[in-house]
């Protein structure tokens, strides 16, 4: 073999022995970074999934959370409906109630404008349904109700909550009359039923003066809803 021919022969193997000991020293610190950190023994089921992350505030449920609300007060349109209506809780008795009827006109004005109030007097959650079935005086129909006012929410009452309904006595129809009682019927909870036996709600004043445009609100959680549809008759 002539000298060149040595030269370029013994090139070619260090270059080859150069390479084997690169492969064999990144082979060697792969093994060891493997071993450091265990992530050499890990099985498919073990690695994170990133299927479907869960949303900020998700608990692992498609459905919102249902939101309870009671926001008294005789002002503005703080329409809430109903306090977490719950249709699996038991109707109102009449003698789980507490009855009374507040005069929302101004002294000296014509008694015209009430607001009734139920306020759950028991120790367990109730629902009054609907709205109530009221007669002033010696009426002999109920008052009729207003049907835009219905808030499309059960109204449910913990214990020491209210529902309310706002009755409008005269609303400047002919055959006015003197009444000197109210009288409240629940309601069932299929629309048009009844439940329980009439009350007496307290009267706001010694008597009122009621015509043929009486009318009445369905139950909502909210009174200033409920006065909105009767305080600019």
């Amino acid at each position: 073999m002539n000298a060149a021919a040595r030269k370029s022969h013994m090139s070619w193997k260090s270059y080859a022995l150069g390479a084997a000991a690169v492969a064999a020293l990144l082979a060697s610190t792969a093994c060891e970074s493997s071993a450091a950190d265990g992530s050499g023994n890990l099985k498919p089921s073990d690695q994170p999934s990133t299927t479907n992350p869960a949303k900020p505030g998700e608990t692992g449920s498609s459905k919102p959370s249902g939101i309870s609300s009671n926001t008294g007060g005789n002002g503005g349109s703080d329409h809430a409906g109903g306090a977490g209506g719950d249709s699996a809780t038991a109707a109102c008795a009449e003698a789980d109630l507490a009855y009374s009827a507040t005069n929302e006109d101004k002294q000296g004005e014509p008694v015209r404008h009430l607001l009734l109030t139920v306020q759950n007097a028991g120790d367990k959650k109730c629902n009054v349904y609907h709205y109530p079935y009221v007669k002033i005086g010696n009426a002999q129909a109920p008052t009729p109700v207003i049907k835009d006012s219905d808030p499309k929410a059960l109204a449910t009452l913990a214990p020491g909550e209210e529902a309310y309904a706002a009755l409008l006595v005269a609303g400047g129809a002919r055959d006015e009359y003197e009444a000197k009682s109210i009288t409240l019927t629940l309601h069932g909870s299929k629309l048009g039923s009844k439940a329980g036996a009439p009350v007496d709600v307290p009267m706001p004043v010694d008597k009122l003066y009621a015509d043929d445009g009486q009318l009445v609100t369905y139950w909502t959680t909210a009174s200033g809803y409920a006065l909105d549809f009767i305080m600019s008759k």
